[in-house]
């Protein structure tokens, strides 16, 4: 996220200087016309603020704390660097050529930095309902995962192949369960948890009978689980 900002900022000091050389490279008269008067100066003042203000907008749009608000920031990044090419543009032209009216230049270049600013603002909105959705997602899914995981690494851990093919059994069952958990089925997802520790003991010990024990308990737990949780959507 950082390395993105500063490419940008890279980008937006490039433009910044070909503005200013633009501003004052090119020759003061053209056919008579000077354009070093009092407008030149307001024109450049306020043309500077708005590409400060389109550097804020970026920053703002690529301090992302983690990639996936990054991606969503995508269409931010897109923007700001079409707004930057744009108010070089106008303000390049307002600056270097003799009697052009700044003022328009400071319009357009206003009018660019606003559109920024709004679309920045309804994007960050946007992004933190969605991000606060995923995270929602995430942390909800988060019990089946782990035990997911416990499961598949206990497989590995049993000795015996009769006692590997009762872990398999419950892996699979834990592996398509609704991934899904809520507030409702907690106390069973409790209850499958102990299970699961004392079948893990079981096995670990080479305890045939406490495993087939645990396992039936646990396959009945996790098909209660998956009723309630289908009853419940």
């Amino acid at each position: 996220m950082k390395k993105a900002f500063n490419v940008y900022a890279i980008i937006w000091a490039i433009c910044l200087v070909l503005f200013n050389v633009l501003s004052f490279v090119t020759p003061n008269e053209i056919a008579g016309m000077s354009k070093f008067d009092g407008s030149f100066w307001i024109g450049y003042m306020f043309i500077t603020i708005t590409f400060i203000g389109q550097l804020i907008c970026a920053y703002i749009a690529l301090k992302a704390n983690n990639l996936r608000k990054l991606f969503y920031n995508i269409p931010l990044i897109d923007i700001s660097y079409i707004g930057l090419v744009a108010m070089l543009i106008a303000g390049g032209i307002a600056m270097s050529v003799p009697k052009f009216p700044e003022w328009l230049g400071i319009i357009i270049c206003f009018a660019v930095l606003a559109v920024n600013v709004i679309a920045v603002l309804s994007a960050k909105v946007a992004i933190d309902t969605v991000s606060a959705i995923d995270d929602k997602v995430s942390k909800n899914t988060e019990f089946i995962k782990i035990l997911t995981l416990d499961a598949q690494n206990l497989i590995n851990r049993a000795n015996a192949p009769v006692l590997k093919e009762k872990c398999k059994m419950v892996y699979e069952a834990i592996r398509y369960s609704d991934p899904v958990s809520n507030e409702q089925i907690v106390d069973i997802e409790r209850q499958i948890k102990e299970e699961f520790d004392l079948f893990t003991d079981a096995v670990l010990s080479d305890d045939l009978d406490k495993t087939e024990s645990s396992v039936k308990e646990i396959l009945s737990l996790i098909s209660d689980r998956n009723n309630k949780a289908k009853l419940l959507k």
